[in-house]
Parts: C-alpha cells; structure tokens; sequence
C-alpha cells in the first residue's frame, strides 16, 4: 500500500523486497521469488553505484515550470550537470518555455553540519522564487542534510503558505537505500502530495509514464484514434497539468519500474485505473499494452483494428529480418523493467538471451503481484538462460562478457555499452524508451541489430587497441561468483 500520509515514500528493499545482488538463473530467480525465499546478497567487493538522489531530482528536473532545490554539499548537485542539455533541448523540441525550470544548491558546508542550515534553505528557496518564478518547487535532501537531521517537511510547509505554490521535500538521501530507482518513488511522493489535487470533472486523457515522450506524435495519433489524449509524465510537463493528473481516465507506463509507484498512486487514492501490463516492447508487450487501454476504455474494437493495420504493415518486414537473426547470442544489461521487455523482443526476433543483468530486481510492484515482464520471461521463455542482479558493477560486467562471449551486447547506458566493444562485442545501446515500440519499433530494432553485428570495424580495432584494466585472472572466473556471496551459481 502507498502511504501518503508518510513525509517519505518507503525505499523498495522494505516496500517491494527488491534486491541488488544476486547470481542464478532465470527459472531459479523465479522459484525464489515465488516462493519467498529470495533475498539479496552482500558483495565481497563493490567498484561503484549510484545514488538515488539522481532519479528523484533528475526526474523533477524536467518539469518545465519547476525548481529544484538541493540541500546538500555542491558536489552532489552535480545532477544538474546531467539534465541541463536534456531538459533544454526537449522544451525546445516541442517549442515549450523551460525559462522557470531551475536547479539550484544551498552549498552546506562544515558549520551548516554543526549549526544546522534551515534558514540558508529558506533565503535560498525564497530568492530562487523571486529569480525564476517557479509554479512549485521541489527541496531535495542529501546525506549531509538526512544525517543531521533537517526538518525539510516543515520548512516545505511554512514555505507553500508563504509563498502561494507547492514547496515539497523529496527524501532521497543517497544512504536510504542501495536501489536508485527508489529515487522515482521518492518524486512521485512528493508529486502525489504535494502538487495533485482531488478531481472535479474527469477529461479525457491517459497519462503515460515515461521518460523523455520520443514517440510523443506516434502515440498522439494512435490515442486519437481511441478519442483519448497521452499527458506524458514527467517530462516537459507544468505543475498545473501535474495538478490535474487525478483526472485522466487511465494510466499506462513504458517502464514497470518508473511507474510502479505514480500509477498505482494514482489508482489508489484517485481510482485512476492503472494498466497492469507487459511495456510496449516488441509485439506481445504493444498489444498487450494497448490492448489493456482499450479494456479500460471500452475501445476494444478499435484497438484491433490499429493492431490488425500495424501487423499487415510490418510483419512481413519482420519476418524476413528474422531469418538473418534468428541464433545470434546475446547479453543485455539494464535496469529490470526494460531488461526483461528488451529480453522477450529479441526473443521475438529468434535471438538466444545467454544471459540478463538486471541493475535490481524487484520482486514485486505496488499492486503484490510479479512485474508483468519477469512472469512473461518465466512462462514463454525457450530458454532458462543465466540471470544476475548487479548495480552497474562493470568489474562483475566484464568478466560476463568475457565468459559468455555473445555475438551481440544490449544496455540502455553508453559507460556499459563501451565496455562489450573494447572486448571486441558489438553491442546496441537502447537510450531510447521507445527504440523497441511496437511493430515498426521492432522492425527498425532488428535493423539496428543487422547493421551492428555486420559493420565491425569499431569494435574490432576497439578490441585490438584497448588495453583492460582487468586480470587475465579475474576475466577467466566464473561470472560473478566471487562478487556476490551465497547464492547459487550459474552453470
């Protein structure tokens, strides 16, 4: 259950069970889940992670009228740095003003741990109101503001009622929780509490959880056909239409893990329906998907037919693509929601998964049940291919690739994607949500995969230039067996 009555959401080790360490196999994984004995190991040696303060306040960020107000040390604010670009340069795709989006610091140093600093962050809070004007703003915690205790909830408070717009904590310091997407769990709490408001009449619009909306006139047109509108959520929205979210007639996501906590916010408190589903990757996941919409809808009918003109369309496309793929190996690498999807693609394509890392596993969504794509994997996979849960630990990532040795390596992250070429892989990097969506997504996917592992010359001279900072010693061990203690082993 989601708790909005709580200042913080609960972190996804104690609200979902979720797990970053783990090394197995598809069919086990799914054994220890099912029957509740799964449980997340230590590692003996950690190389680097990442902090979920970067999802939450990274997500919030590209609210096009809203500020963001880090509490922490300079270093932290660093997210900045990422989003800036991004955010930018979508607004000015879509031809949105993003001049009241803001990321600020209140650059706590020694005496702020001492003495405290909720006054600094009230000054720094009422001068960056005055600066940009924002419509709400978003106060971040670091671990330099958790550890000594700052009262963010109450400043938050004091604040929206001077100033006249939502002022919201966003509790994710870095030490809460070693699973990063905990960070979109804490945004959505502060969204759900502090910037959504009761319905008063409903629209017509589906929100679509996603991250950056790069399908954004695809989907338009498709909905129209429904007679229904796509609100994409976060990215480049207002605080006003945030506000209305309430309203909308249904809820889909691209990714089961960003969306867990919003949607079923949403359907919990609001009884928006949330669709439970398989994400619109490749075939089953598309149709599943808008499938699902049209139940909620009543659209049945015309959610075969937009089904029934794409297959015409592309399958034969596809078809002829798959005989020139079908056996190729293959490794992905991702977060969950997209590793298990990008996974049943190229399934789809006739592609062998040898194996999956996911960066976490949650054993289940805010609704008690397994995520959709995992339940898939373990009833329609050809397969039981190995499977590890590991955070971005490209020490454990190398020796996988050098074990496996797939013909091709899939992640959603450049700095992983780089490494499967120095070792001579050639490797597809998926940034793109919507890379994979539906039948024409999968047919410029297969493409993708074609030209990847025929044009070699990168890789190849990559491979033979490149020098390793890895062992020959630690490349020839088992992947991940002595990273992650007391599991089973692959093999």
């Amino acid at each position: 259950m989601i708790n909005l009555q709580r200042k913080e959401s609960q972190v996804r080790e104690g609200r979902l069970g979720s797990i970053t360490g783990y090394c197995g196999t598809l069919h086990d994984l799914g054994k220890r889940t099912g029957c509740g004995g799964l449980a997340g190991k230590e590692r003996c040696f950690s190389q680097a992670s990442l902090c979920n303060a970067a999802c939450a306040l990274g997500v919030l960020s590209f609210i096009t009228d809203a500020a963001i107000v880090h509490h922490a040390p300079t270093g932290c604010a660093v997210t900045a740095m990422q989003v800036a670009n991004a955010k930018d340069q979508l607004a000015a795709t879509i031809k949105l003003d993003n001049s009241k989006s803001c990321y600020v610091c209140t650059d706590m140093n020694e005496s702020d741990t001492v003495f405290g600093a909720t006054d600094n962050l009230r000054d720094v809070v009422r001068e960056t109101r005055r600066r940009y004007q924002p419509n709400s703003i978003f106060i971040g915690a670091s671990c330099v503001s958790g550890v000594i205790g700052e009262d963010l909830a109450s400043v938050a408070r004091e604040l929206t009622h001077e100033l006249g717009i939502p002022v919201a904590p966003v509790h994710c310091e870095g030490f809460r929780t070693k699973i990063w997407a905990s960070g979109f769990d804490a945004a959505f709490h502060a969204i759900l509490s502090a910037v959504v408001k009761p319905p008063i009449k409903k629209s017509n619009v589906v929100n679509v959880i996603n991250f950056f909306g790069s399908a954004r006139r695809e989907i338009t047109a498709m909905f129209a056909r429904l007679d229904v509108e796509p609100l994409f959520v976060i990215s480049n929205t207002t605080t006003e239409q945030l506000s209305r979210l309430s309203e909308s007639v249904a809820t889909l996501s691209t990714c089961g893990t960003l969306g867990t906590y919003l949607g079923h916010g949403l359907q919990q408190t609001y009884g928006v329906p949330y669709v439970r589903s398989l994400q619109p990757h490749g075939i089953a996941g598309f149709e599943e998907w808008l499938r699902g919409l049209g139940q909620v809808l009543g659209k049945q009918a015309q959610v075969e037919d937009i089904l029934s003109k794409e297959r015409k369309k592309y399958w034969p496309q596809i078809e002829r693509l798959q005989s020139k793929l079908k056996g190729l190996r293959a490794v992905v690498g991702m977060g969950p929601g997209f590793n298990f999807n990008t996974a049943r693609a190229l399934q789809e394509l006739g592609i062998e998964i040898v194996h999956a890392a996911a960066w976490h596993f949650d054993k289940q969504y805010d609704d008690g049940h397994i995520p959709a794509a995992f339940e898939y994997l373990l009833s329609h996979s050809p397969n039981d291919f190995g499977l590890s849960v590991s955070d971005l630990q490209n020490h454990e990532l190398v020796n996988l690739l050098a074990t496996e040795k797939p013909d091709v390596f899939f992640s959603r992250h450049v700095g992983s994607t780089v490494w499967a070429m120095k070792l001579g892989i050639p490797a597809l990097c998926l940034y793109d949500e919507y890379a994979i969506f539906g039948y024409r997504g999968l047919y410029n996917f297969a493409q993708s995969i074609l030209d990847v592992v025929t044009n070699r010359s990168l890789t190849d001279n990559l491979k033979k230039r490149v020098k390793l900072p890895y062992t020959e010693w630690w490349l020839e061990q088992r992947p991940n067996h002595f990273a992650v203690q007391g599991n089973s082993k692959v093999g």
